[in-house]
């Protein structure tokens, strides 16, 4: 990636409803060299995809569960896991802590039937819930 390439990433990862025009007119290239270089950041997998961003419902709820287990074996747990539906996010990670996930609820029932969901994972050694309470930063959306 050169400059041109780290500009055109930068504007698209705040407004991916960009035209080719209005990049092309603010990175200083022409239109057709812009085109090249879009569907050269797709192929090599920088761009992954162009998304609308949601509101989130009101009154709903965020949380993280942090699981460890006896046997860290991650993989095999991550597809069930994937199968709760308010799933967000799942990551194996590093340090005392084996796995994070991220839920979004309706309500502290849901949160507490997740729980208990994660709570019967085989080799299961530790959860701990964290609800969120307010949100500071988000560079996701």
């Amino acid at each position: 990636m050169d400059k041109y390439d780290d500009k055109i990433v930068a504007l698209l990862s705040q407004d991916g409803r960009l035209s080719i025009s209005k990049l092309a007119e603010t990175v200083a290239l022409s239109r057709s060299a812009v085109s090249e270089r879009l569907k050269r950041l797709e192929e090599r997998g920088i761009i992954l995809g162009y998304r609308a961003v949601l509101a989130e419902p009101q009154g709903q709820i965020s949380a993280f569960f942090e699981l460890s287990f006896r046997t860290p074996r991650c993989e095999q747990y991550g597809a069930r896991i994937g199968q709760i539906p308010e799933v967000r996010l799942c990551y194996s990670i590093s340090g005392d802590t084996d796995m994070l996930v991220q839920v979004r609820v309706a309500s502290m029932t849901r949160l507490d039937a997740i729980r208990q969901q994660l709570e019967a994972l085989p080799q299961l050694s530790m959860i701990k819930t964290h609800t969120i309470l307010s949100e500071l930063v988000d560079r996701t959306r």
